[in-house]
Formats: C-alpha cells, structure tokens, sequence
C-alpha cells in the first residue's frame, strides 16, 4: 500500500507541477488550449508511468478510502 500512496503522491505532483505550471507561467502566451493540453498530457504521462503500480489514479485520497480500518 506504500508503493501505491507514493506512486499516487508523484502522479499528482506531476499534474499539479505541468498543468498548474504551464497555467501559471506561460498562460496568457499559450492560451486555453495550450493549457488544456499541458494538462491532458501531465494526466497521461502520468497514468502509463504510474498506471502499474497505483491503477492509474492520480489521487492519493483514492487509496486511502481504500486502506483498512484499523482494529
């Protein structure tokens, strides 16, 4: 489950770093659809990176609703 939780962890730094990135640094130059595509490529790069070891999700409150209760 710590495999999962840290694979989840950099996938979501990955879309917040490019997406959020590109948004904010270089929005007013590459405009709505630059930013739209910075986000759809950070989310697949993301998933086929990733996909193995976490299922692909991208947030890491996913696997926790999934952790055991403890007991």
């Amino acid at each position: 489950m710590t495999k999962k939780l840290i694979a989840e962890a950099i996938g979501t730094f990955i879309l917040v770093f490019f997406g959020c990135g590109a948004a904010v640094l270089a929005g007013g130059d590459i405009g709505l659809t630059g930013i739209s595509l910075a986000f759809g490529l950070a989310i697949v790069a993301a998933a086929y990176g990733l996909g193995a070891i976490s299922g692909a999700h991208l947030n890491p409150a996913v696997s926790l609703a999934w952790w055991p209760p403890a007991g």
